[in-house]
C-alpha cells in the first residue's frame, strides 16, 4: 500500500505591524522556508498594502511553494495614518478586534488544503497577547518573539518593580542618577538610558501602561525567541529566564539570513522588506 508523503510542519508567523518586526520576521520566515517548512505569514491589511507597493515580497517568495501571505484587519479606518506616535491606538484596536478573527483563521480551514496541513505552531510578537489566548483555546503551541534587544526588554520586564520602588516615573533634569531596580544593570543603568516615557512623571502614561505588563504577558507563551546570542547577552538572558524560562536565542538573524542566501545566490532574488519608498537620490 502506497503511503501519502508526510506534509511538513506548518508555522504561522505574526509580527507586530511595524517596520523592524516585519523586516526581522520575514528573514525568519525565509530561513524556515529554506528548511522545508510551510509558512503562513500574517500581516495587517495596511501592512500588506505597503509590502506589495514598496517591497519585492511577491517575487522574493514565489520560489517557496510552502509560503503564503495572509491578512487580518487592524480595526482602524482605511484613511487613518497609523503613525508611530499613535501606536498604542493601533495596538488597542488589534487587541479588541483581533482575537475572534485570528481564532477563526486558525479553525476555519482557510490556511490549509490538500497539500498543506493545518497550522501546527505559531510564532507571534509578544505584544500581540490575543494570539496566545486564541492559540491556547484551540490547542496550538505558541512562542512569542521579540525583536528589541534583551537589555531593553529586561528593563520593560522590571517596570513594575521600578514603579513600586519609586524610581519611575521621575521629573527633573538629573538624568545621570543610577537606576537600582533592574538586576544585572545596577552599576551602569541611568535615568537617561530608560525609555522616554519614564520622564513624564505620570504613572498612568499611555506608554507606561502599555509596557509595564511585558514580563507577565511574555511569560504566558511556551517560550520566547530573541534576536541575539548567548555570548553577547548571556548575563541579561540569565535574569530574563527567571521570568521566561524557555528563551531561544536565534541571532544574529541578519547574519544567518545573509549566509544562507549566499548558498542560494544563483536562484534567489535580492531582498527588500521596506514599507516605504527607497530614497536613491544619493546613489
Amino acid at each position: 500500500m502506497n503511503q501519502k508523503p508526510q506534509l511538513p510542519p506548518h508555522v504561522l508567523i505574526f509580527p507586530l505591524p511595524l517596520q523592524g518586526p516585519v523586516n526581522s520576521m520575514l528573514k525568519l520566515a525565509e530561513l524556515l522556508c529554506l528548511a522545508g517548512l510551510h509558512i503562513t505569514f500574517v500581516v495587517t491589511e495596511h501592512m500588506h498594502g505597503r509590502l506589495l507597493r514598496y517591497a519585492n515580497i511577491q517575487s522574493r517568495f514565489e520560489c517557496y511553494p510552502g509560503f503564503q501571505l495572509k491578512t487580518i484587519p487592524d480595526g482602524l479606518p482605511e484613511d487613518d495614518p497609523r503613525s508611530r506616535g499613535k501606536f498604542a491606538v493601533l495596538l488597542d484596536s488589534l487587541k479588541s478586534k483581533g482575537k475572534l478573527i485570528f481564532k477563526d483563521m486558525l479553525t476555519s480551514g482557510c490556511l490549509s488544503h490538500q497539500k498543506r496541513r493545518p497550522v501546527s505552531f505559531i510564532i507571534a510578537d509578544g505584544c500581540l497577547g490575543f494570539t496566545c489566548d486564541a492559540a491556547n483555546e484551540v490547542g496550538i503551541p505558541i512562542v512569542y518573539v521579540r525583536t528589541v534587544s534583551p537589555c531593553c526588554l529586561w528593563v520593560c520586564f522590571c517596570l513594575p518593580r521600578l514603579i513600586e520602588a519609586g524610581e519611575i516615573p521621575f521629573n527633573g533634569d538629573d538624568l545621570d542618577t543610577l537606576i537600582k531596580g533592574v538586576p544585572g544593570m545596577e552599576s551602569f543603568l541611568r535615568r537617561r538610558d530608560l525609555p522616554s516615557f519614564c520622564r513624564s512623571g505620570d504613572p498612568d502614561d499611555e506608554s507606561m501602561r502599555l509596557y509595564k505588563t511585558e514580563g507577565q504577558e511574555n511569560s504566558r507563551a511556551y517560550g520566547l525567541i530573541v534576536n541575539t546570542f548567548e555570548d553577547l547577552d548571556g548575563p541579561i538572558l540569565s535574569h530574563m529566564r527567571t521570568v521566561c524560562p524557555n528563551i531561544y536565542t536565534i541571532g544574529p538573524l541578519h547574519a544567518h539570513h545573509k549566509n544562507k542566501l549566499a548558498e542560494q545566490a544563483a536562484s534567489l532574488p535580492p531582498t527588500s522588506n521596506s514599507l516605504w519608498s527607497v530614497d536613491r537620490s544619493a546613489a
